[in-house]
């Protein structure tokens, strides 16, 4: 048998009382893509970070091409051929391309940084692998497809021929999730390695070769990925099969005849006055889900923003915002729950403890401006009980949550003050299996009890299965509207390119 590019023996981490890694045996051969795959807390992020030297683990060792080594920092990682892409990427927006590739590895011609040999790298690089960024652009100006292939470039421009991939397709639309798994067939036949970890159970099917599966710090599967199906990594992952949530819209009674949410002729435009969205009008009914599909930069920023009453009006813009069937005010809207896609910067204070950031938006438990930290510990704990939010206890940062669990703690919050609009973000991006299933189950009891949901996603797998009508953005547009029960992803697809038959 070949020697492993890298293994990990007996690996073994603890923070405190929690076990997050469990005397896990992993290798990963040359050339292959190795999925890693488990519910949020199952202990993948732990696993790759003392691989790549961000945490020294209490037992076990790691072996690159057979050679026991030790990982202390990143910059040992580095030095040993380990490249690491995290989810939140970590590039500095005012550099150019070149610049954040290159830095703190930047060649040097008589003594001053040779700008234009670090250009060239990176121009060959990227012909080499199928990542090519223009090495002048500033990366702020980049989407975050290009970003990420920057990303990619830094860890192999630094000799990575074992690269790490954290939850990589999370921020990516489904065409640049396409091309990063062509680039990693680039890569991988170069006789690189890569670790995907991912909780997108067909990315894995289609792109990986070999899957790990982890469930509460242990390896509770190892498979061929030709050789398994959804189903049975699903059983490892959380040892049990998915419910499914089909028949909850085949039972549930037809939505009202009026509108809890109405946007007539909305139009928006930015402050060069550039035109965000165009003759946008749509209703949502009480008892309705509707989804919200379109490439990104389509106008669901603009929808979302408008709609929730975070951004306001321009001079230009024009349109209404009715609930119930009243004008809505500018402002912050009480009578909308709203659950953003970046629940790290708009949903959550991360320092704050989980109790808080369940009380938040719901001050009513204030007396005499003093919180009755009892009433609101009580309140916190009753909410993880009825959403199943696992935690180490309601005084702790929600920072130390894991993702799935810090966007269950969101839904709480949100659902909990049972409004008659709800405006929902990607609910279920970067959680697990388990997880999803929660959210998605939780949206329809909403939907069920009568409340009106605007779903915006990207996962148009999603969009099917929870909504009930689907509206397809372009160019700030809404260019088609779908029986959420009748269409297909194909016929998505094409109606979010713009085409019209």
């Amino acid at each position: 048998m070949a020697v492993p590019a890298v293994e990990l023996v007996g690996v073994t981490k603890r923070f405190g009382p929690v076990l997050a890694n469990d005397a896990v045996d992993l290798a990963v051969a040359k050339g292959e893509v190795h999925a890693i795959v488990g519910e949020n807390g199952a202990g993948k992020s732990t696993l790759m970070s003392v691989l790549y030297g961000l945490h020294r683990p209490d037992a076990g060792h790691v072996l690159r091409e057979g050679r026991r080594v030790r990982l202390r920092s990143p910059a040992d990682a580095i030095a040993h051929g380990l490249g690491m892409v995290h989810q939140r990427f970590r590039l500095f927006p005012e550099l150019t391309v070149a610049e954040n590739i290159v830095i703190g590895a930047e060649p040097v011609r008589r003594g001053t940084v040779d700008r234009a040999a670090a250009r060239r790298a990176v121009e060959e690089l990227g012909e080499r692998y199928g990542l090519r960024a223009d090495p002048r652009a500033l990366v702020g100006d980049l989407p975050v497809g290009v970003r990420q292939r920057v990303e990619i470039l830094r860890a192999l421009y630094r000799g990575a021929e074992v690269l790490i991939l954290d939850e990589p397709t999370a921020v990516l639309t489904p065409g640049e999730a396409s091309r990063l798994f062509e680039v990693l067939r680039t890569i991988t036949a170069s006789g690189a390695s890569v670790l995907l970890v991912t909780h997108k159970l067909g990315e894995v099917l289609a792109a990986g070769d070999r899957v790990t599966v982890l469930r509460q710090g242990r390896v509770t599967g190892r498979f061929r990925a030709a050789e398994t199906n959804a189903e049975e990594l699903v059983q490892a992952m959380i040892g049990r099969s998915l419910a499914g949530l089909e028949h909850r819209r085949q039972a549930r009674p037809a939505p009202a005849d009026t509108f809890a949410l109405e946007v007539r002729d909305l139009d928006v435009r930015d402050r060069d006055g550039v035109a965000r969205l165009t003759g946008v009008s749509f209703g949502v009914r009480p008892g309705e889900i509707v989804g919200v599909a379109g490439v990104a930069g389509s106008g669901q920023r603009e929808l979302i923003d408008t709609v929730t009453g975070l951004r306001a009006p321009g001079p230009r813009d024009s349109g209404e915002v009715l609930l119930d069937g009243a004008p809505a005010r500018h402002g912050r809207r009480p009578g909308v729950a709203y659950v953003p896609e970046d629940r790290h910067g708009r949903a959550t204070a991360p320092a704050m403890s989980l109790a808080d950031n369940l009380l938040m938006g719901d001050q009513r438990h204030a007396a005499r401006h003093t919180l009755a930290r009892s009433t609101v510990r009580a309140r916190a704990r009753d909410l993880v009980t009825r959403f199943s939010i696992t935690a180490p206890s309601v005084d702790a940062p929600i920072s130390a949550l894991s993702g799935g669990n810090a966007q269950k703690a969101v839904l709480a919050r949100e659902l909990s003050r049972r409004t008659s609009v709800i405006v929902v973000e990607e609910p279920t991006q970067g959680v697990d299996v388990g997880a999803q299933e929660r959210i998605h189950a939780l949206l329809a009891e909403a939907r069920d009890r009568g409340q009106a949901i605007l779903l915006q996603s990207s996962e148009l797998s999603e969009l099917l299965l929870l909504s009930d009508r689907i509206l397809v953005m372009y160019e700030g547009r809404v260019v088609a509207e779908f029986d959420g029960s009748r269409c297909t992803e194909p016929e998505l697809g094409r109606a979010m390119t713009g085409a019209t038959s």
